[in-house]
Parts: C-alpha cells; sequence; structure tokens
C-alpha cells in the first residue's frame, strides 16, 4: 500500500489529492458509521482530515459501527433482562412489553451516541 500522498497545484497552493477507498470487501457503512462520519465531517474537522490523511477513514468508521451494533445487542439483551422483560411478557402483553422495549432501545442509543459518536 502506497502512504505517499501527492498534490495539484490550485493557484498559489499545494492541495492533497484525497480519494477516499471504496468499500472493504463489500460491508456497507450502518446507521451509527454515517453518524459518525457526519458527526467528524461537522464538528470534528481535524480529526476526520487525519483520519482521511492517513488513509484510516474508513475502517474507522466500520469500526465504530461494529462496536456500536455490538454493543446495542448486548446492553438491550442485558436491560431487558434487569428488567424482567422476557418472552412470558410478550405473550400476555405485548403492548407493555413493546413500550418496555422502547424505553431500553432509546435508553441503549443514548449510551451508544455518548460513548462513540459524539466523543
Amino acid at each position: 500500500m502506497n502512504n505517499k500522498i501527492t498534490y495539484h497545484k490550485e493557484g498559489d497552493y499545494l492541495i492533497p489529492d484525497l480519494i477516499a477507498p471504496e468499500n472493504i470487501e463489500g460491508f456497507t457503512l450502518g446507521k451509527y458509521g454515517r453518524l459518525r462520519l457526519y458527526y467528524l465531517k461537522q464538528y470534528n474537522k481535524a480529526e476526520y482530515m487525519t483520519l482521511l490523511m492517513e488513509n484510516k477513514l474508513q475502517e474507522h468508521l466500520m469500526e465504530i459501527d461494529k462496536t456500536a451494533y455490538e454493543r446495542l445487542e448486548f446492553l438491550t439483551k442485558q436491560l431487558a433482562e434487569k428488567e424482567n422483560i422476557n418472552e412470558e411478557l410478550k405473550s400476555n402483553n405485548q403492548l407493555e412489553w413493546v413500550g418496555k422495549m422502547n424505553n431500553i432501545k432509546n435508553s441503549v442509543e443514548e449510551i451508544i451516541l455518548k460513548e462513540l459518536i459524539y466523543n
């Protein structure tokens, strides 16, 4: 892999020729990877440019996306067990089960956004 950065001249300035790499092995960026990308572009341009120039942006976004989905699944399951939300509740009172699961999902998503996306 060639890590050498090339430049082109625009007026009196040398501009780096930066091209984002194609998707690695067909991986499509999910919700949390896209949120992280948006956050970096809008609010943390220095880190965005550093990752882009070091050709590590896609790897970073894929790792954030993967970690976020794993944490979402783990924390949802853990909180559902703690709150005693199970299949019995689901079969006896679906509306209550849906409400409680939505509360858990929202809480977990808030944790993920705070810890992984907006840090």
